[in-house]
This record gives structure tokens, C-alpha cells and sequence, in this order.
């Protein structure tokens, strides 16, 4: 074997290793391989054919990511996997048994079988990554395009999944959804967020929320206090009484609730006590608000009471002597 095929053999075998023992016919005629070449590696069974121009290297078996890479392969150059595809690689839903969907930068008529490929020039390249060395739709782009497809209840699935493996926070997906106004997938995806983000402005909040507080026989609390190293909502400081107020209606995200946490064990590592009431609650369950807060702040009083007639009772006594 000469040198130049030495070398060519060497770099196909690594452009293999790196693309999960998938290659493309027309990878290899860049080597250096030619027709003949190639032909010959599949009469030997060195290549397997699994689509028209794709191969698999060495062993015909395909698992999933050679599935993915060889429909990629097969789509050509801008194409990655999106949409229900995307969302199986990444780990955030589920891929239907056919087809596998592909996007492809360019006007195209690609028709392979098992693949459905769509044809989308405006796809930005900053939209396309490689995950496991598979070119493919990035998380926030992937959400967006499953927002096209799923129903809301398996959307709201793939977004708490995708927080829950830091791919990206509803917080960040909200931001990138201004970049892509106009997209479709992105109107359906912003009402899931601000389903789950919604909050009242502060004013609002507050002129609410006063109310309850003061018909629970509570003084007007401080807002926006720095309590403990964190912003609050409300707090009482005679009380030790922190109430934060939570924007999600239904399921929480990890990562808000990791936040949280950290929040809630620094209030109570200073001797604090906090109440957590979600929105809804404020705007449609003030009774139930009323109640905890009233039995909340009595309790807190009584405790601070009896610790307050304790320490008189120790001061007389050391007084009067033995």
C-alpha cells in the first residue's frame, strides 16, 4: 500500500471513529478514495450500504446515533436533526418510529426512506450544533420547532426536561424567543411560558396582597426587602415572617426550585420563616392566604411572647437572689 492510500485508509478510519462508524460516498471520494475503490470495499464488506451514498464502516449494525448520522449524512451539507429527532438525541422527548426528521439550510427535494426532510433556507447557523458529534438542531431551536408539533402537555414535558439537564432555563428560552419573532412554534411556545412565568407586576401584587395581609391581622409588611442576602417580596422583621410569591402556576422547574431552596434554607438559617404562595393563589384563594398567614403570625407572636416572659421571669428570679 502506498503512502497517499496509507494516509487516506488512516483518515477515513478516524472520520469514522468521530461520526459513529458512518461515512458518506462523498467523504470518501475527498479522501482520495475512488469509484473503484469504494465499490470494491463494499463487495468485501468493509462498507455497508444503509442509504444511498451513506455507509456504515466495518459492521452493518446501526444503532441509534448511526441511524441519526447516516440520515444526516444522507440530507447532505446544512442538514441536522430537528423536531422529534432533535428532542430524542438532546433526551427531551420521544422520536416516532418513522420518519426521522432532518432540516436542511437550503431549497432541497431530498426524499429518502424513513426521513422526512424539511427544506428551510432561514435557518440560522447558530441554530445548528453537534450533540454526541451529530449535527442537530440547538435546544432552543428544537423547542420551538416541537412547539410546531407536539400537543402543549408533551411541549411542557420537553421544557422541564430540557431544565432539568441545564440545556437551557425557561428564563433563556424566553429570552431567545425574541430573536426568532415570526418563527412558527414560537407563539405556542411563549404562551407555555408565560402559562408557567406569569407574574403580577409588583404594583399590582401589592395592592392585592395588602389586603389579605391586613385582614389576617398583619401590619404592613416591607416589599422588595434585602433579607438574609436576598430580595423578597414581603417580609415582617418584628415577626421574622418572610412571604415570597411564586410566578408558576402548575409545575415548577428544577432549576427555579433549586433556586428557591437555596433561598428558603438561607431565611431559615437566620431564624426566619417563610411562606411560599403561588399567584393564582393571591388573585383567587384569598381566604386560604388569610387563614395561613393569620395562623402563621400568631404562632410566631406567641412564640416570641413566651420567650419574652421567659427571660422576665429569669431576670426576677436572678434579683431576688438565692
Amino acid at each position: 500500500m502506498t503512502r497517499e492510500k496509507s494516509n487516506a485508509s488512516r483518515r477515513a478510519w478516524e472520520l469514522a471513529a468521530r461520526q459513529h462508524g458512518i461515512v458518506a460516498r462523498r467523504q470518501l471520494l475527498e479522501l482520495g478514495y475512488g469509484e473503484e475503490a469504494i465499490e470494491h470495499r463494499l463487495a468485501r464488506g468493509r462498507l455497508h450500504a444503509v442509504m444511498r451514498g451513506v455507509y456504515a464502516v466495518g459492521w452493518p449494525g446501526m444503532s441509534a446515533e448511526r441511524r441519526w448520522m447516516a440520515a444526516v449524512l444522507a440530507c447532505g451539507d446544512g442538514a441536522a436533526l430537528s423536531h422529534r429527532s432533535a428532542a430524542a438525541l438532546w433526551g427531551i422527548g420521544r422520536e416516532p418510529e418513522s420518519p426521522m426528521e432532518i432540516s436542511v439550510r437550503r431549497r432541497c427535494e431530498h426524499r429518502r426512506k424513513g426521513v422526512r426532510v424539511r427544506s428551510r433556507p432561514s435557518l440560522r447557523e447558530k441554530d445548528l450544533v453537534r450533540h454526541r458529534c451529530i449535527p442537530v438542531t440547538a435546544p432552543a431551536r428544537t423547542l420551538v420547532d416541537l412547539a410546531t408539533v407536539l400537543h402543549p402537555t408533551a411541549l411542557e414535558r420537553a421544557v422541564n426536561e430540557a431544565d432539568k439537564r441545564d440545556l437551557i432555563d425557561p428564563e433563556a428560552l424566553r429570552a431567545s424567543l425574541d430573536e426568532l419573532a415570526g418563527e412558527p412554534g414560537v407563539r405556542a411556545l411563549r404562551t407555555l411560558l408565560d402559562r408557567h412565568t406569569f407574574r403580577l407586576s409588583d404594583s399590582a401584587l401589592e395592592l392585592l396582597f395588602r389586603p389579605i395581609a391586613a385582614a389576617a391581622g398583619l401590619r404592613p409588611p416591607e416589599t422588595k426587602a434585602r433579607v438574609a442576602g436576598f430580595e423578597v417580596d414581603f417580609f415582617w422583621p418584628g415577626l421574622g415572617l418572610v412571604v415570597e410569591t411564586d410566578g408558576l402556576r402548575y409545575h415548577r422547574t428544577p432549576a427555579a426550585q433549586a433556586r428557591d431552596r437555596v433561598r428558603d434554607q438561607a431565611h431559615t438559617a437566620a431564624g426566619l420563616t417563610t411562606l411560599r404562595f403561588t399567584h393564582r393563589q393571591v388573585q383567587r384563594e384569598r381566604k386560604h392566604v388569610q387563614r395561613v398567614l393569620a395562623k402563621t403570625a400568631q404562632r410566631l407572636h406567641d412564640s416570641a411572647s413566651g420567650v419574652s416572659r421567659a427571660g422576665t421571669r429569669e431576670k426576677s428570679t436572678a434579683a431576688e437572689g438565692p
